[in-house]
């Protein structure tokens, strides 16, 4: 099985951090953030994809073309136009099911192993203030109804992680180009759903590193955990 992790931004709201270095190369207790993301998939991944960008040559000199057992793959995103961009860069390297991740944010293992365990699935943690967020809502089967962004009254405090257990059938649905330029997941995801059971799985451990004062909470809490 294949994952697609996204490491192409520039990372603005990290710097000066990232003047020097790319996001996923941040260190957190001691490890950059791209190699927590890699050691938590699960076992069955054998290849993953990177969609690089922004000192991208860092990241692949880095990792090199296998990590973990695992062998890698590179795809560079020449411009910043959003998540579904990246994701339609990798399409020709993919087959079957693959996992989609960010490349930094900090992930429990035992969530990723239960969400692949289905044809599709979506990963999804509460958050305080979901209304900054893509906010879900469920079926009562458990599957996934819709993502709403940042809504002014949120059906619920689980929030899209970003993570997602997708195959070929995502590219049959279009993402429209935002006001901003980019293309967003959320927008084919939302209608591959109304087609077909997308399950929702909560990860209990989700840890966006954002901005620099995130960097010392995310130490603290892996700490915590034994991590």
């Amino acid at each position: 099985m294949q994952a697609v992790i996204v490491a192409a931004g520039e990372g603005k709201r990290m710097r000066p951090l990232t003047l020097e270095r790319p996001k996923p190369l941040i260190l957190i207790a001691g490890k950059p953030i791209i190699e927590r993301v890699i050691d938590a998939l699960p076992k069955e991944i054998d290849e993953v994809i990177i969609v690089i960008g922004y000192k991208g040559d860092m990241i692949r000199a880095h990792l090199g073309e296998s990590y973990g057992g695992r062998t890698i793959r590179y795809v560079h995103q020449w411009m910043p136009a959003g998540t579904a961009h990246a994701l339609s860069l990798a399409r020709p390297f993919l087959s079957g099911k693959f996992m989609f991740l960010n490349g930094d944010d900090i992930l429990g293992p035992e969530a990723l192993a239960e969400a692949i365990k289905h044809p599709l699935a979506i990963l999804v943690a509460t958050h305080d203030k979901p209304e900054t967020m893509g906010v879900i809502t469920k079926r009562a089967d458990g599957t996934l109804e819709r993502i709403d962004e940042k809504p002014e009254k949120p059906s619920s405090n689980l929030v899209n992680t970003g993570t997602m257990v997708l195959d070929e059938r995502l590219f049959t649905y279009e993402a429209p180009r935002h006001a901003s330029g980019e293309y967003f997941m959320t927008d084919p995801v939302s209608l591959l759903a109304k087609d077909h059971p997308v399950m929702v799985i909560e990860q209990p451990l989700w840890i966006p590193v954002g901005y620099p004062e995130d960097i010392p909470k995310a130490e603290a809490k892996l700490k915590e955990l034994g991590r």
